[in-house]
């Protein structure tokens, strides 16, 4: 069974069985106790260099073997809150995100647009908008978040598929 099919089964209401904790432990970023510490960019803030918070997920990713998801927005955007909202409520997919992707979000907004930095990506018709990136910076993917919204949310198997779908290959 896929893990789609797996994250539908169980709806994420049981706790993920012992043995996938223990695999998803083993995929997982090195602690903060080693010497090497890296801290994702969770949170847009106009002020920060976006090119640089990159390049250090890519160093990470290189390092961790997994792939960069870049998420375009900003705080005033209702849908990238939905989005917030939706993998701190779904604890096993965030799990699944973390374990597989280097998160970045960069700002787009009237304060800081990071225009330099995003026309060497696919034009991002809304937001939140994500790009996966494999380890060396290869654009892997452009998503538009919007076909994965259900509701006035999103939809819990459009998102598994999606991070399935572009997760590195191991």
């Amino acid at each position: 069974m896929n893990f789609v099919g797996a994250l539908l089964i169980c709806g994420l209401l049981a706790a993920v069985p012992t043995s996938a904790q223990d695999k998803v432990k083993k995929q997982a970023p090195e602690s903060a106790t080693t010497a090497y510490s890296y801290k994702p960019v969770l949170e847009y803030d106009p002020k920060r260099d976006a090119a640089k918070d990159i390049k250090d997920a890519l160093a990470e990713a290189t390092r961790t073997d997994r792939n960069v998801l870049v998420e375009v927005g900003g705080k005033w955007c209702v849908w990238c809150g939905y989005l917030d909202k939706f993998f701190d409520q779904n604890a096993t997919l965030r799990t699944f995100r973390d374990a597989n992707y280097v998160m970045v979000k960069v700002n787009w907004s009237p304060e800081n647009k990071n225009e330099r930095l995003l026309l060497q990506y696919p034009k991002a018709d809304g937001y939140p908008h994500l790009f996966v990136l494999d380890k060396s910076g290869k654009l892997l993917h452009s998503q538009d978040t919007s076909k994965l919204e259900e509701g006035r949310g999103y939809s819990l198997k459009a998102i598994a598929t999606f991070l399935q779908d572009w997760a590195p290959k191991k």
